[in-house]
């Protein structure tokens, strides 16, 4: 039976992932009018009554992020002025997750800018999903609940019965990420050292543990331009890897990296629906998407009846 003070709202970046989440709490989403004026400003209104009531809203910051970045803040100022209970931004793509910190001179902490957005905006709390950084949670001064991909991605690698299979991280940021997946396979792990040389080019440097005669699983967050990953297994066959597989939460797929990803020689890449695969992916056989809306619903779930969202990470 539907719970008539639990609204699940969706912005325009990813309203088939809202309509499952829907789907898995047995309710709809909740009615709202999204357009664009002439000189591309956002104009948003909500159709029905949200007063006292909890109100999710689910928007990734998938392309055009600045876009859906606006429209998730405007969505949540209406819902503060129309006097919802308590406003969750169920962000499953962590927009300038990626610039986490001041690693350069005169640059800004854009993840922390957004953090700070979202709560002047009016929300109470934030679920996200694989945060490039985990530090990012404490930017916010409300609860954030982080969750974890590795549980969906894990329970698909589980079934192929890969034998041999080693867990690759692409880079030392990433080792923990790794880990987590090999221990949850029961598989070894290696570690690609790589060193940037340019903001969207790397160049993959050596590898620390053992992949020759295996298969090898490549282990990350986002696939952006697909440059890392597609050198990362370039490196791994060079060391002698049978078969390489990528798993990753987030297809961002920006720039050449579909035609990358056909031209490489990874077999499969494993990801996720946070973000709406692009049209020109779909028909892509080696790409496989895995849902987390029953990973969020259960996380909105738990948020909205206030208990334990433990279970969640095992």
């Amino acid at each position: 039976m539907a719970d008539d003070k639990l609204k699940i709202f969706s912005g325009r970046a990813n309203p088939a992932l809202t309509e499952e989440i829907c789907r898995y709490l047995g309710t709809k989403p909740g009615q709202v009018e999204l357009s664009t004026f002439s000189d591309g400003e956002c104009y948003i209104q909500i159709l029905e009554n949200v007063r006292g009531t909890d109100v999710f809203v689910v928007q990734p910051c998938s392309q055009p992020v600045d876009f859906h970045l606006m429209e998730l803040l405007l969505m949540i100022d209406a819902f503060k002025r129309a006097s919802a209970r308590r406003i969750t931004a169920v962000v499953p793509y962590y927009g300038y997750a990626r610039q986490d910190r001041k690693d350069k001179p005169r640059v800004p902490i854009s993840a922390k800018l957004v953090a700070d957005l979202m709560e002047t905006a009016g929300a109470n709390r934030a679920l996200t999903l694989d945060l490039h950084a985990p530090q990012i949670q404490g930017y916010f001064n409300v609860p954030v609940d982080h969750l974890f991909a590795s549980p969906v991605l894990v329970e698909y690698f589980r079934n192929m019965n890969l034998p041999n299979i080693t867990v690759v991280s692409p880079d030392a940021g990433g080792v923990e990420r790794a880990r987590g997946f090999a221990k949850k396979l029961d598989a070894p792990l290696a570690i690609v050292d790589k060193r940037r040389v340019a903001m969207d080019q790397t160049e993959v440097m050596h590898l620390i543990g053992d992949v020759e005669g295996r298969a090898a699983l490549i282990v990350d967050d986002i696939i952006d331009t697909a440059g890392t990953l597609v050198k990362t297994a370039e490196a791994l066959k060079e060391q002698g890897a049978e078969r390489v597989f990528a798993a990753c939460t987030h297809a961002v797929l920006s720039g050449r990296a579909i035609e990358r990803l056909c031209h490489s020689q990874i077999e499969e890449v494993v990801v996720t629906d946070s973000v709406p695969l692009r049209a020109e992916a779909r028909h892509v056989d080696k790409i496989k998407v895995l849902s987390v809306a029953e990973l969020l619903a259960r996380g909105i779930r738990s948020i909205h009846e206030e208990t334990s969202i433990s279970a969640l990470f095992l």
